[in-house]
């Protein structure tokens, strides 16, 4: 894909068509990966994204127990007095 060099104020960049932008996700901000002879353009993706949805689908579906209990049968607490 070819793209025209465009002048924004004192400075040139590059225009994404809307259908670019919707299929690689990008939002506000990328990531630019600067290598020897080429530049990479990543979408930003934040760390955790769409955990509070996924922690609340866990929790109504009762798949948010723990894994382990808190206490194990064999442990000494008199050891760490």
């Amino acid at each position: 894909m070819q793209v025209s060099i465009i002048k924004i104020g004192n400075s040139r960049g590059i225009r994404l068509s809307k259908t670019l932008l919707e299929r690689y996700q990008i939002k506000d901000t990328v990531k630019l990966i600067l290598e020897k002879d080429h530049i990479i353009i990543k979408p930003r993706v934040e760390p955790r994204q769409g955990w509070e949805e996924a922690f609340k689908q866990m929790h109504e579906s009762g798949d948010d127990k723990p894994l382990m209990n808190d206490v194990f049968v064999d442990e000494i607490f008199e050891e760490w007095d």
